[in-house]
């Protein structure tokens, strides 16, 4: 029988498997239990980890459009009126122009990305 993890803040990778592993042990155990209370601890711990060593970026701006719009089965053209012209949209999404604020704002409430998203740097295409 497995013994209860020993608390505490997971500082290696050696500490992170070890959580997983009794996390995969205890995962299914009711939230009432003491098991169950403790994977809701071992879980938060896990993340915290994960969040710290595993971090993964936000795409780029444009990226995030591209991802959005192909998840709302979106075209260029439905962009136009949003971002400006055919010409500006294209440009936009070949990365050969920045997006402005205007722009930012409109495509933060047609697409629901966050702003913070959005307002991200990246490098434009010569």
């Amino acid at each position: 029988m497995q013994t209860q993890f020993r608390m505490k803040l997971i500082s290696t990778e050696k500490e992170y498997n070890k959580a997983l592993e009794r996390l995969e042990i205890i995962f299914d155990a009711s939230p009432r239990t003491k098991k169950g209370q403790e994977a809701e601890v071992l879980a938060l711990l896990i993340e915290e980890y994960e969040d710290k060593h595993y971090a993964i970026d936000a795409p780029d701006p444009i990226t995030a459009i591209r991802i959005r719009m192909e998840e709302l089965e979106m075209k260029q053209k439905d962009l136009i009126g949003v971002i400006g012209t055919k010409g500006i949209v294209s440009e936009v999404l070949n990365k050969k122009r920045k997006l402005t604020v205007n722009m930012i704002r409109n495509l933060s409430k047609k697409l629901k990305i966050t702003a913070q998203v959005l307002i991200q740097e990246y490098q434009l295409n010569r």
